[in-house]
């Protein structure tokens, strides 16, 4: 079997996200950027699953601009076999990402894509299922464990009421929870081997995808700041504020 793995280069989640002074989107220049979290767990997961036997090949993808790669070259240092890095500029949707994904799925031919159940800069939650909808392939979203079969895939999946399992059909469109794994850190060695390893480069015109944007975003603002709190003597007072005051009850 044959896994291609979708990660995507993102803000650190360590980082203060700061609007820009135009409101028209987020500062991105001199700042730490790394691969999206769930994403890690992708990687982690089908590396596993190749180092247990049942995988031959595990494949890292990415979509963006020219330093975009260095997510798909942290993926080499964790064991992934080889990378395609799908050079385009500014952002894409959901949906462009989806189409492109699937030229490269057609190209490939794994037997299974994964990707992190959704990104922490956008928070879309979409590219997966869309793309299971293009290949008209089954999905199984926000897996917290996937155990492979001869044919199938036996997948726990995180939901509001608690944990299913479903089984899906291969080939399949999985995204992984955070709790799916512990990503490994890369070494240093590995890192200095993945620098010998493929990384193939296509700019998204050679795929012949439309990524005209469907949306348009017209500004950016930070959140309200929250107003400081008060203390009240006893509860008959907290219920007056919260009736005549708040107006919650």
């Amino acid at each position: 079997m044959k896994i291609l793995v979708a990660v995507k280069r993102v803000i650190d989640y360590n980082v203060q996200v700061r609007v820009k002074e135009d409101n028209s989107g987020v500062v991105t220049e001199n700042i730490k950027m790394s691969t999206n979290p769930p994403d890690d767990n992708a990687v982690e997961e089908a590396v596993k699953i190749k180092e247990s036997g049942k995988v031959k090949e595990v494949i890292a993808v990415t979509v963006g601009e020219e330093k975009a790669q260095e997510t798909v070259r942290k993926a080499l240092a964790v064991g992934v076999d080889r990378g395609i890095h799908v050079k385009s500029e500014g952002i894409l949707e959901p949906l462009a990402v989806s189409k492109i994904l699937q030229k490269i799925v057609e190209k490939e031919k794994p037997d299974l894509v994964f990707m992190g159940k959704q990104a922490i800069d956008d928070d879309c939650n979409q590219t997966g299922q869309m793309l299971a909808a293009l290949l008209n392939w089954p999905q199984a979203t926000f897996a917290s464990k996937i155990v492979v079969k001869d044919k199938s895939l036996e997948v726990t999946r995180e939901i509001d009421e608690g944990l299913e399992t479903i089984e899906v059909n291969i080939p399949s469109v999985i995204t992984c929870d955070l709790r799916l794994n512990e990503p490994r850190y890369a070494s240093l060695p590995n890192i200095m081997k993945a620098k010998k390893k493929p990384l193939e480069q296509i700019n998204v015109a050679d795929l012949g995808v439309d990524t005209k944007p469907r949306i348009e975003q017209i500004k950016v603002e930070e959140p309200p700041k929250r107003k400081s709190g008060i203390k009240v003597a006893n509860v008959a007072e907290l219920v007056q504020k919260l009736k005549n005051e708040a107006k919650v009850i």
